[in-house]
């Protein structure tokens, strides 16, 4: 067990021999207290792996819940897979994330082939340089990025050199510095994702036709490729996003119009495909926002001009469309990501360089349009939201700058930031939030 301290414990329940944990992500305050059926606490101390000191018997229910939230800095956790019954066997599998109002912004520019990296102003949202920005990228075109689960390190990939690089994340500045050497992936990788553990990595490959999957070194950060990959997919894999437990992988195939839905073996990292898999979308999916629960999924369809939105089952992972699906829009969608509530969906218009706002009916998943697109910069492909859902962020790749907006939380309207758009590099691609 990994940095927990038992603060007390169920009264002796003769014949159990069963315990619950999980892995904890995302911690950077102190003083979080987990607690398990209303009487058996923890405090969890470091991210890592972690397990409740009563055991129980088989049959009986377990439910994980957050007794204490973590302060200085102060942060919210959410618990994934947190409740069930035990079934002859230990459960491993609950997922705590941890997060804070985001501190870092980092925005991938092809052409002039950096990393431009902003601190938030965590009162109003805008973004400043830090020291050193832009940073260099060691490959050729930087495209997709992501943030690790603990906000240690950034990974980007590099479409135009076929590879993925790891940065180390300056916890105080948010500057950058290469955690090794670039990592071979196939040819032009054009997504990146890693799973809610912080365990494994994976790329998205657009003209191979194929994810490669890694796993990740819990010191360094450095990839290191997994057997059996690249795993051969279908066409132009264009999008990949990951459920709130970890259990699956979507993947969007821009030229079949279709979503692959893979199930991640947490031992391995290795991907299988489900039953029923793939699923229809529209034509030219480009992008995947989930609901935070899991219960719903969202895809952009550059081509087919509208938003498929699909109901997920929690157990085998398969998608249902909803009545109504696909949302047709007036433009053509890019990003698109769903506020940590779960209340409001926004896409990117990348025809009308304008950002749309849904509501989403929680009962449902259905999609209303909701309030008067606003404008962002030329050709906003991007999207993403900080942990808090107090900010908005839409990169603009033609006028190579960001808008930043911020976020009423009773009717999701968008109101730009004083001093928005902010420079970016030439022809900015992608975003992430630390």
């Amino acid at each position: 067990m990994i940095g927990i301290t038992a603060m007390a414990m169920t009264a002796c329940n003769i014949g159990a021999k069963y315990t619950v944990g999980g892995t904890l992500t995302g911690l950077t305050g102190s003083g979080l207290v987990l607690e398990d059926n209303s009487g058996n606490s923890l405090e969890l101390g470091s991210n890592g792996t972690f397990a409740f000191s009563s055991s129980l018997s088989n049959g009986d229910s377990y439910s994980v819940t957050v007794e204490t939230q973590p302060s200085t800095p102060a942060q919210t956790c959410t618990v994934q897979n947190g409740s069930g019954t035990i079934d002859r066997a230990d459960v491993s599998n609950v997922l705590v994330t941890c997060k804070q109002v985001g501190r870092f912004a980092f925005v991938s520019n092809q052409l002039s082939n950096s990393i431009s990296v902003y601190a938030i102003d965590a009162s109003s949202g805008a973004l400043v340089a830090v020291s050193g920005s832009p940073f260099a990228a060691a490959g050729n075109n930087p495209g997709a990025l992501t943030v690790d689960p603990d906000g240690r390190f950034l990974y980007v990939v590099y479409t135009g050199s076929d590879e993925v690089q790891a940065f180390a994340i300056d916890q105080t500045t948010g500057a950058l510095t290469a955690a090794g050497s670039p990592t071979f992936t196939g040819s032009a990788p054009d997504a990146v994702v890693v799973d809610p553990t912080d365990t494994y990595l994976y790329v998205a490959n657009l003209a191979a036709n194929s994810i490669s999957a890694y796993s990740i070194d819990s010191t360094t950060g450095l990839p290191t490729q997994l057997a059996g990959s690249p795993l051969p997919v279908g066409s132009q894999p264009a999008a990949l996003q990951m459920d709130p437990s970890g259990g699956f992988l979507y993947l969007a195939e821009f030229g079949a119009a279709n979503v692959v839905v893979l199930a991640i073996d947490s031992g391995t990292g290795a991907l299988t495909g489900i039953t029923g898999s793939p699923f229809t979308s529209g034509q030219g999916p480009i992008s995947i926002a989930v609901y935070p629960t899991g219960a719903y999924a969202y895809v952009a369809n550059e081509t087919g001009k509208s938003i498929s939105v699909y109901a997920v089952n929690s157990s085998s992972g398969a998608l249902s469309q909803v009545s109504g699906s696909p949302v047709a829009t007036s433009s053509t969608p890019l990003g698109a990501v769903v506020d940590p509530g779960g209340r409001y969906l926004y896409a990117a218009n990348a025809s009308s360089n304008a950002i749309s706002v849904y509501s989403i009916a929680p009962t449902s998943g259905a999609l209303t349009l909701s309030v008067s697109a606003v404008a962002a910069g030329t050709l906003p492909t991007a999207l993403a939201i900080d942990p808090s859902g107090q900010f908005l962020y839409a990169v603009n790749a033609q006028s190579g700058d960001v808008s930043a907006y911020t976020v009423d939380a009773t009717t999701g309207t968008l109101t730009p930031v004083a001093g928005a758009p902010f420079a970016a590099g030439d022809q900015p691609h992608s975003i992430a939030i630390d």
